[in-house]
């Protein structure tokens, strides 16, 4: 599954480049929740921004594009930390800490800031805005390097269903996956979405819904606790490469919407 922070990324690195409007944002964030809330994490992060405290109401989302304008934000990065590597939230801290959990966060370097998304009520997803505590960079994939990895998770995929016999009792199984995927191409992106962007994020889709069809398939078609760990194992470097892919073909998308907005000034 894509995530609530590569959407709030890409479009607002579109928005702050001119090439989507704040309503744009404010409709693609609506593909995750009916209702978005932020509130920053402490006190002073909650003072710089002018944004509600831990302890305040939360506000909309709408006041924390017009918190970033007054900061002069100049782009977002994602970044989709695992156990082991949370490069680019900024050593141990909370924000580390409750991205971590997320297994997503968004980040502003030039404002020193990280948001987090977490799901609060039934319908109700709340950003909170953390202090980054150092702007240091995130792990950069070259989106040909990231292709190129998907493409052989692809394979490996395959080979793996096979191997792990993970459709034994789902004679559907390719109906299924395909539904899965499909999923992830409701999603709407900015008009200046760069093609291979949109491209390698369809096939981090597709990887992903096969690994979540064999991780669902209690389990796996394994039938003792090595054949169980074998197919964690096997699985294990798909869903890297599909981390990798998503990483880059945002990043990807971030630059090229900023480039579109430098050309328009």
């Amino acid at each position: 599954m894509s995530c609530a922070s590569a959407t709030l990324v890409v479009w607002t690195s579109g928005w702050l480049h001119g090439a989507a409007a704040a309503d744009d944002v404010l409709d693609a964030l609506g593909a995750w929740a009916e209702l978005h809330e932020v509130v920053a994490d402490d006190d002073g992060t909650a003072t710089a921004l002018d944004l509600p405290g831990p302890d305040e109401p939360p506000v909309g989302p709408a006041l924390l594009l017009a918190a970033l304008r007054r900061a002069q934000a100049g782009g977002a990065r994602l970044v989709l930390p695992v156990a082991g590597d949370v490069r680019g939230l900024g050593g141990r801290g909370p924000l580390s800490a409750s991205a971590l959990r997320a297994g997503q966060a968004v980040v502003l370097p030039e404002v020193g800031v990280g948001l987090v998304p977490r799901l609060v009520a039934d319908g109700v997803l709340r950003w909170t805005v953390f202090d980054l505590p150092s702007a240091a960079p995130g792990e950069h994939i070259p989106i040909g390097e990231a292709e190129h990895g998907l493409a052989s998770a692809m394979r490996e995929a395959a080979t793996a269903l096979v191997t792990l016999d993970v459709a034994r009792h789902r004679p559907n199984v390719r109906a299924e996956i395909a539904e899965r995927a499909a999923e992830h191409t409701k999603l709407a992106w900015p008009d200046g979405m760069p093609p291979r962007a949109l491209r390698v994020l369809q096939r981090a889709a597709e990887v992903a819904a096969i690994l979540e069809v064999a991780a669902s398939d209690a389990p796996g078609g394994a039938v003792s606790a090595s054949a169980t760990r074998a197919r964690d194992e096997a699985l294990k470097p798909l869903s890297q490469a599909v981390r990798r892919a998503r990483l880059s073909a945002v990043d990807e998308a971030v630059r090229v919407l900023s480039d579109q907005g430098a050309g328009r000034h």
